[in-house]
Order: C-alpha cells, then sequence, then structure tokens
C-alpha cells in the first residue's frame, strides 16, 4: 500500500513550521523556540516511520503533474530516507545548538525562519522522486541559506553572500541545462526508470558525456569540488549554526548527494562505467581530497581550517561513488552520515569555543582541555574520526574506500586515502596537542581572548550537549557498525540493491 501522505507531511512539517515562524512577534522566543523543537522531533518520527517502510520493501510516493510530461515526484526509497535520516537528525541538534548560540541576538525570527526553509530544501532534495523536484529544492536551498550566511550583516558577510550567490546560482543554471538536455533526449526525469539511459549509449554516446559532464559540473559547485570550491571558505563568516549547517547537514551534502543520484539513479553505475566518466571523476575527487588536506594545513583560524577539510572530506564520498564495486559504494555511502556526525561536532565546538573564551585562532587554544573538557573531548573524537582511527565512524568508511578500491583494481586510490589520512593527522593532531598538553594562559577573567560564564556548566547547556551527542554517535556509529539500521548496515542495502537488482 502506497502511503502518500508520508512524504508529503514529512516535507510539509519545515515548510509549515517556517510560515509560522515568520509570522510569530521577533519576541516571541519561547514558542518559537518550541515550535522549533517540535518540528524537528516531528520530523524524525516520520523519518523513522519512512525508514521502517523501505526496510519492509515500500517506496511511498507522492507525486502530482504540472504540466504534460512534467511531474513533482516525491519518493522515500532506500538512498534518499538514508540521507533524510542524517538531515532530520542533525536538524534537531543544530535547532538545539542554534537557540543556544543566539540568545539575545537579533533578528533571530528571520535567521530560524529561513533556516526551516533551508531544512525543508534538504529534505526535498532528499526525497525528489524524478530531477524535476530535486532541480526546485536545489535552487531553494541555495535561496533560503543565502540569508543565513549574510545574517550578520557585516561588510565581510555582505561580500561572502555575493561570491556564495556567483558560484550557486551560476551552478544552477549549469545544471538546468543538462536538466533540459537530458529530457530533450529521453523525455523522462524519473530517478527510478528501469531501462536507465542505456538504449540510448550507441547513438547518443557524446551526448549522454556532455549531460553527465553538466549535471555533475553544477552539482560539484555545492559539494565543493576544486577548482569550484571558493564559495565556502569565505562562507565561515556565518554564525557557527549555519556553518554546521553548510558543512554537515545542508549544501555541501546535496551536492554530493546529488552526483550519487545522477550516477546510480539516473545513469546506473554500469553506463557510468562504460562512458568513462567515473575515472575522470575519482581523479577530480582525489585532488580535491589532496587540496583541501594542504590548504586546511595553512590555516592559522580554526573554522577555515574545518572548512577545507570539508572541501577534502567531502569528496570521499564522490570518490567511493566513482569505484566500480560495492565496496566503494558502501564506503561512500555511509561517509555521506559518518561524515555529518563528525563534522557537525567539530564545528559546534569550534562555536562553544568562540562563544565561550573568544578563541578563533588555533595558537589560541593552548589549555582549553582543562577549562572546557567536554567540549574538548568531542572536539577530539571528531579529529580523531576525520583522521580514520578506530573506533570511530571515520575508520569504517575508509576502511570501505580501501577495499573498494584495490576490488576496482585501482591502487593508486589506496595511496591517496594513506596520504590523505596522513595530512588529516599533520592538521587535527596539533589542536588536539594544544588542547590537552599546552599550558593555558593564566587561570581567570580575561585570561582568554573574550572569557565569559555563559552557563554553570563549561559552556551553556544548549552549546554543550548537542557537541557531546554527536561525537558519542561517530563512536556508537563505528562500535556499533554490524547492527540492523547503523549508517553501514543502511549503506550496505543501498549497495546490494544497486549491484544485485
Amino acid at each position: 500500500m502506497n502511503a502518500a501522505w508520508l512524504p508529503l507531511t514529512t516535507l510539509a512539517t519545515s515548510l509549515l513550521a517556517a510560515a509560522v515562524i515568520f509570522l510569530l512577534p521577533e519576541e516571541a522566543r519561547r514558542l518559537r523556540t518550541s515550535i522549533n523543537l517540535l518540528a524537528a522531533a516531528s520530523k524524525i518520527i516520520l523519518v523513522a516511520l519512512m525508514v521502517v517502510r523501505v526496510s519492509q520493501g515500500y517506496e511511498d510516493t507522492f507525486s502530482f503533474q504540472i504540466v504534460g510530461g512534467v511531474e513533482f515526484v516525491l519518493r522515500a526509497d532506500a538512498l534518499g530516507v538514508m540521507f533524510a535520516g542524517l538531515s532530520s537528525l542533525l536538524w534537531l541538534c543544530t535547532t538545539i545548538y542554534a537557540i543556544g548560540y543566539l540568545e539575545g541576538a537579533a533578528n533571530r525570527k528571520r535567521f530560524f525562519g529561513f533556516f526551516s526553509l533551508c531544512v525543508a530544501s534538504t529534505l526535498g532534495i532528499a526525497l525528489a522522486g524524478n530531477l524535476f523536484t530535486f532541480l526546485i529544492f536545489y535552487e531553494m536551498l541555495t535561496l533560503s541559506t543565502y540569508p543565513l550566511v549574510v545574517h550578520s550583516g557585516t561588510a565581510k558577510a555582505l561580500a561572502a553572500g555575493r561570491v556564495y550567490l556567483r558560484y550557486t546560482l551560476t551552478a544552477g543554471v549549469v545544471l538546468l541545462l543538462g536538466v533540459v538536455l537530458l529530457y530533450s533526449l529521453t523525455n523522462d526525469y524519473s530517478f527510478a526508470s528501469e531501462e536507465g539511459l542505456s538504449p540510448y549509449l550507441n547513438d547518443h554516446r557524446g551526448l549522454l558525456t556532455l549531460i553527465f559532464v553538466l549535471l555533475v559540473g553544477g552539482l560539484a559547485v555545492k559539494a565543493a569540488m576544486v577548482p569550484l570550491h571558493g564559495w565556502l571558505p569565505r562562507a565561515m563568516v556565518a554564525p557557527a549554526p549555519v556553518s554546521a549547517l553548510l558543512h554537515a547537514v545542508a549544501v555541501v551534502k546535496a551536492g554530493a548527494f546529488g552526483i550519487l543520484r545522477v550516477i546510480y539513479d539516473l545513469y546506473g553505475i554500469e553506463l557510468s562505467v562504460q562512458l568513462g566518466v567515473t575515472t575522470w571523476l575519482a581523479v577530480a575527487a582525489s585532488i580535491t581530497i589532496i587540496y583541501g588536506s594542504l590548504r586546511a594545513i595553512a590555516q592559522q583560524e580554526l573554522k577555515p581550517r574545518l572548512a577545507f577539510s570539508t572541501i577534502s572530506q567531502v569528496s570521499y564520498v564522490v570518490l567511493g561513488v566513482s569505484l566500480f564495486g560495492p565496496f566503494g559504494t558502501i564506503g561512500a555511502l555511509a561517509h555521506l552520515l559518518h561524515q555529518g556526525f563528525m563534522k557537525v561536532t567539530l564545528f559546534f565546538c569550534a562555536g562553544n569555543y568562540a562563544e565561550e573564551l573568544g578563541i578563533h585562532r588555533i595558537d589560541e587554544m593552548d589549555g582549553a582541555g582543562k577549562r572546557m573538557p567536554l567540549t574538548s573531548l568531542a572536539f577530539t573524537v571528531g579529529a580523531l574520526g576525520m583522521i580514520g582511527l578506530p573506533p570511530i565512524a571515520g575508520f569504517i568508511t575508509k576502511w570501505y574506500l580501501g577495499v573498494g578500491a584495490i576490488q576496482a583494481e585501482m591502487y593508486w586510490v589506496v595511496a591517496v586515502l594513506v596520504a590523505s589520512s596522513t595530512l588529516n593527522a599533520v592538521y587535527f593532531l596539533p589542536i588536539v596537542h594544544r588542547l590537552w598538553f599546552r599550558e593555558g594562559p593564566a587561570h581567570g577573567k580575561g585570561a582568554w581572548p573574550k572569557e565569559q560564564r555563559l552557563g554553570r556548566l563549561e559552556t551553556h547547556g544548549w552549546l554543550l550537549w548537542p557537541a557531546v551527542f554527536t561525537a558519542l554517535v561517530s563512536i556508537g556509529a563505528g562500535l556499533l557498525a554490524g547492527l540492523p539500521f547503523s549508517p553501514l548496515d543502511w549503506a550496505t542495502r543501498v549497495a546490494v540493491g544497486e549491484y544485485l537488482p
């Protein structure tokens, strides 16, 4: 039985929350907080229900025809529900964090309204059943995140916002061109076509290659692949909750997820390999991985270092999807989830250091582990996970990517993974050393750049507990990777469906 209401209702929770928040007066802080938390909790319940139904073999679909041949389609399949699960759970964590972070700040109504629209766009991308629906929410994501990037209203933030729009709107035009060419060839936008594009290979090989380049090129901007990554480091002027949203929940993940859709659900992995595009994509991803790591080493401010780390880490997903074989697919899909939890932990912690101690630079972090032990433990977990050390989730995905590279006989990819992990250690371990093994400034008011007491704990509880929770999830996803419904288990389900239909 098709429960068409389920994907529609799940999407509507964020849209309705945004509409209500925009209508509330600025001073209605408690009501706005209640609406945010209720909508986020409701979404988790609805997505959990979709997970159960997908595991039982259902793919609930809602659709209506806009004009002849063009349909708006929402479909809850295994890949979409996986991304929806990540975005819904991290939305709740980021919402809690943002409530504490923006306590007493101006323009909270505007922030949380666009925040909800951003998450609605991400969920629409996850549940899009065809390329037309995907494109709608992909552009909606661009427009809803721009006000968050420029939220502070400073000249630097406005300049970063202009750069962000130039990159993402241009990418949208490129993506649209690819969509138009695809429709002119096939009269179909669907992600669920049984034959896919294989029947067009013999007569339209060049056109299929061009369409692939346009689609992936448009998506690679949000995925921050080199040389299309320039917007991401500049966007770090945004508040910490927005940085977490950009890097772990929404924008860069939407780009990587779109590339997954193009390869697995539009072209199919076999056709992609026959066209020869996956090898070039693997090379591009590898360049991005190494470049992002090298640039991260050179950064002396914490958030820009994490930004270049994201540029590197998200391309693991693209690299894995470029490897022909189930292990590469499992590694790519699991990393989509694992990286989200680890990276959001790091940005939460960076925000905590900035808010509690005024720390923005890495050379200001000496001894912060003693002053903020739980935050620093969470940061350490995230950092070690990014390096790929067991038992944290990052180890699982790097292991599967390495096995996938050997399975695909692309041995040079193993060298890329080893080099990347080494570079990850170079730019993360000195921070961990500063936190725990160096003496901080003399204890007392004014000892740190801008020390303040935001709560009875080491910082405000709304800021502390989301970071602790996501760090624990990062550990649990590694230790309990073999359990049913774990990120690794769900990634395996999708990979089995791709290679053993």
